[in-house]
């Protein structure tokens, strides 16, 4: 046998033999062990400095001191979970079984990066911990003083009222002017240039602006006009004028989207059966295209639920600006605190909501 063919007999032998090498992963195992290690530590004397921090506040004892050990439980876990990497690790290491050993490599593997992650993510809620309770806890008494937090609720969701009332009426009016904005924009022909030029001015405009200050300009101009009705109106039906325009111009364009995204045989077909245009788009058209933008359309509920905020610029005692009474008259912004934590508790929700349509949505796709 010739040398070169000696050469690459040896090649492929040492190639197979780097194929059935098995990879136990023991140094990043060890090194997880250790990052987990550090991190019950951080844990512990977080635990333990928020602890004695609180109880010098006046809380009572025991259940303070359970909190805090239920708070070291999670680290231990994680602790556990990296001690159990490093001990397939080494299973791995020891394994005759090649095909053993790599099935003990790979979830050594897999359990050390689930370790190394819960681990960081321990170490970040740590550092917002300090921050909570650093320089005499300045940041907790600042937004989060539950004695001001529950005297101020009842006023704030009182008010957090006017913020629901704005948001319902201007949603259906939204919906309804957007959908007459949409058909217009999509008009055909020479005949329906007109209509569609207003349409697009009325959108690259509103779009522009931004919410407050066309909600300004609503809301302090319309009564310096003199203009009959329109002087008379309330603060709450400037904002709800206001949000309906500037929403209206982008959920417009999510109902343009639709429309567009409706084949054109369908249209030919509606058509072809002696349908009009406006009875196409009524009966054909517009079912098809709404089907397909729920999701972006509940978006554009979300943020208008949270712009409903905007409207304390022009004096409308929403729970924004009844927070902000209390907070200048206390001297603290956890009122202020109340009103993020009631957005939250609503715009959460309707965004999972929104992801369980985008997901159904991917199904029906597969299928």
């Amino acid at each position: 046998m010739s040398t070169s063919a000696l050469e690459a007999k040896d090649e492929r032998a040492r190639r197979w033999r780097a194929r059935n090498q098995v990879r136990t992963y023991g140094k990043r195992s060890f090194g997880v062990l250790l990052f987990a290690l550090a991190t019950l530590a951080a844990a512990a004397y977080t635990a333990h400095y928020i602890r004695s921090f609180v109880i010098a506040e006046g809380w009572a004892a025991t259940p303070v001191t359970v909190v805090a050990a239920l708070a070291c439980l999670l680290p231990l876990v994680v602790l556990a979970l990296a001690a159990r990497a490093l001990s397939m690790s080494l299973q791995a290491a020891r394994s005759s079984d090649i095909y053993l050993g790599r099935e003990l490599g790979a979830k050594a593997s897999d359990a050390s990066w689930k370790a190394l992650a819960y681990s960081a993510a321990l170490l970040i809620l740590c550092s917002l911990a300090w921050f909570l309770v650093v320089n005499d806890a300045a940041v907790s008494r600042t937004f989060f003083d539950l004695a001001l937090i529950v005297k101020s609720a009842g006023a704030v969701l009182k008010a957090f009222g006017t913020n629901i009332f704005i948001f319902t009426v201007s949603a259906v009016l939204i919906l309804v002017w957007a959908l007459i904005v949409a058909m217009a924009r999509t008009l055909p022909g020479e005949a329906g240039k007109p209509i569609r030029t207003l349409a697009i001015i009325y959108g690259d405009l509103f779009r522009g602006l931004p919410a407050i200050i066309t909600i300004y300009l609503i809301g302090f101009g319309l009564p310096l006009t003199g203009l009959p009705i329109l002087k008379d109106l309330s603060s709450n039906a400037y904002a709800i004028i206001a949000l309906t325009l500037t929403y209206g111009a982008y959920t417009s364009e999510v109902y343009r989207a639709g429309i567009e995204s409706v084949h054109p045989s369908q249209i030919a077909a509606a058509r072809s059966l002696g349908l009009s245009y406006f009875k196409t788009m009524r009966y054909v058209v517009i079912p098809l295209a709404v089907r397909g933008i729920v999701p972006p359309l509940m978006n554009n509920c979300i943020s208008l639920q949270k712009d409903t905020a905007l409207v304390a610029i022009i004096g409308t005692i929403d729970a924004f600006n009844q927070s902000k009474i209390i907070a200048s008259n206390n001297f603290n912004l956890s009122a202020v605190t109340t009103v993020a934590i009631l957005f939250i508790v609503l715009t959460i929700p309707q965004a999972r909501f929104v992801d369980k349509l985008i997901e159904r949505d991917r199904k029906k796709m597969r299928s």
